[in-house]
């Protein structure tokens, strides 16, 4: 990390603390499920990355979450949702981390701040709809994510939940060819959307309760995908999805299935860190991304 950025890594920490509550123990997506499972390769994966934390089966360790940030609440399916898992080991590991929406809500760190500072609460608990209002009027970027979250309902379910990467990731594959790929962790069997117009509220207890029923009753599975890029993608902006990205060709990358529930200490005991990544998936290039390693560090630290 360039260490001139530091000061900006905890301010954007403090903000997210301010918006999510000083109580909790994490500055965003607080409230998580600890799950462990296993990661299935597909023959197809070599083709995308020679990466051998998606070429190779391995155990899983994987977190559920969801965030307060996008209207102040963790009690209903307009709230953003969380999915970081690891697959791989020893030093082929790779950390995910994806999340209900397919863009970020700033592409840049300096706007990242700033419209947390135009979201964070007033004395009464209650943001400054006049300040928010006026901070997306100059940056209409940063409604895209909220955009999407309040045109896409999502199922009352973690595990029928559809979840992306934002960033675009370098993957090179097992004949050295490199192109930009974007995760998608689509739902094996499920739908992974309401019927339009439809809303089920879903508070934060019953995603949990949901979550250890499906578990119970057998497992829960996703097909990782890769969405390919072109040479004319975006792969700066992460509030910008690619053309046709709904349409565009996929490779399943595998099958992750998660088979049981982990006390929440053993995802606290670290953070799911994106700078792990095993060779064969490269850095994305976006400034968010570069921020992200040392911001988690932060938020690990002040758990600790």
């Amino acid at each position: 990390m360039i260490r001139s950025n530091a000061a900006k890594h905890a301010s954007i920490v403090d903000a997210m603390r301010a918006i999510n509550g000083t109580s909790s123990a994490r500055a965003c997506f607080a409230g998580g499920y600890c799950v462990r499972g296993t990661y299935i390769p597909s023959d197809r994966a070599d083709e995308v990355t020679r990466s051998r934390s998606f070429t190779r089966p391995s155990r899983v360790l994987a977190r559920f979450s969801v965030d307060g940030r996008a209207n102040g609440s963790e009690t209903d399916n307009l709230v953003l949702r969380g999915f970081s898992f690891r697959l791989g080991d020893g030093h082929h590991r790779s950390d995910i981390l994806t999340q209900s929406a397919p863009v970020h809500y700033a592409k840049t760190l300096d706007q990242m701040l700033a419209f947390l500072k135009a979201h964070s609460p007033r004395a009464d608990g209650r943001r400054d709809p006049v300040k928010v209002g006026a901070f997306s009027a100059t940056n209409p970027e940063t409604r895209h994510q909220a955009d999407y979250i309040a045109a896409h309902p999502l199922p009352p379910s973690f595990a029928e939940t559809t979840y992306w990467a934002v960033h675009a990731f370098p993957a090179t594959n097992a004949t050295g060819e490199t192109q930009f790929i974007k995760f998608k962790v689509a739902p094996v069997g499920a739908d992974a959307a309401l019927p339009e117009g439809e809303v089920k509220t879903s508070s934060a207890a019953a995603l949990h309760n949901d979550l250890e029923r499906h578990i119970a009753d057998s497992d829960i599975r996703f097909s990782l995908m890769a969405l390919l890029g072109r040479p004319e993608d975006p792969t700066l902006d992460v509030t910008i999805r690619w053309p046709d990205e709904d349409s565009r060709e996929a490779v399943r990358l595998g099958t992750i299935v998660i088979t049981g529930v982990e006390p929440n200490e053993t995802c606290d005991a670290f953070a799911f860190d994106p700078a792990n990544l095993a060779e064969g998936i490269g850095y994305p290039p976006d400034e968010i991304f570069a921020a992200r390693p040392a911001v988690y560090a932060m938020h690990l630290a002040q758990r600790r």
